[in-house]
């Protein structure tokens, strides 16, 4: 399939070529990986970051670890424009990567939208599959404003974003096993692992598989949004190295 002669990519073509490149090592916080990077006005530096601070403290970000980009700067194809600053956040895809590294065939499912109440998860209400669509998921969702992920803040009760994907049961130690060393790293966005043929979130997995729930790297974008901030995301936009970035209370 083309367009305008390029030949077009879906989404899951492009997450896997991103999970190959992966190589960060949680347990050596060490290697490259997959950033979402947003771009703002500068005057609204000091509030967005502020927000990020907020939302990562939650819970509901993928990572503590965020990555400036100055005016002039480029990262990849993209530039940050005269009077913007550049936020980079790690995205979920990373997870992935390092899941797939560890010799683990994970299977990026679908993004969407998951009602909380009262602080626990409830279903998936809207979703995108990755292979369907050209276009990151959690961008579109983000984009329609049907995200409350500042109410569930206040609240514990709203709208998040989150990722779907499956893995073979009999991974499930070793998945269980990588996933804890994420989280020994700061990586605290998993939502939730599932039991093996049981539908997870209200969405059913493929047999003899598990559904893993990742939260959205996007969310602190979301709540920025939700504060009537402007902001312009570009999900899963550059593989860079760990080094490069710095954790949110070391830049407010």
């Amino acid at each position: 399939m083309e367009k305008n002669g390029c030949r077009i990519q879906f989404t899951s073509s492009r997450i896997r070529d991103l999970m190959f490149r992966t190589s960060f090592d949680p347990k050596t916080m060490k290697g490259d990986v997959i950033l979402n990077v947003s771009m703002i006005d500068k005057e609204n530096l000091a509030d967005v970051l502020g927000i990020f601070k907020m939302v990562i403290s939650s819970g509901l970000s993928v990572s503590p670890y965020v990555k400036l980009l100055s005016e002039g700067e480029s990262i990849g194809e993209l530039k940050v424009e005269k009077g913007k600053v550049g936020i980079g956040s790690v995205c979920s895809v990373t997870i992935d990567g390092v899941l797939l590294k560890a010799g683990i065939p994970i299977n990026p499912k679908l993004g969407g939208v998951v009602q909380i109440r009262n602080g626990t998860p409830v279903r998936f209400t809207d979703v995108l599959t990755y292979a369907s669509t050209t276009v990151d998921p959690l961008e579109v969702l983000m984009s329609q404003g049907i995200t409350s992920v500042s109410e569930m803040l206040r609240s514990g009760s709203g709208k998040i974003l989150a990722n779907l994907r499956e893995a073979p049961m009999i991974a499930r130690d070793e998945i269980e096993s990588r996933l804890a060393d994420m989280v020994d790293a700061g990586f605290s966005g998993i939502l939730e692992v599932g039991e093996p043929n049981t539908r997870v979130l209200d969405v059913p997995v493929e047999r003899d598989h598990l559904g893993i729930v990742v939260i959205g790297g996007t969310n602190p974008m979301a709540v920025v949004q939700e504060y009537g901030i402007p902001i312009d995301t570009s999900a899963m936009s550059q593989l860079v190295p760990f080094k490069e970035m710095k954790r949110i209370e070391e830049l407010i």
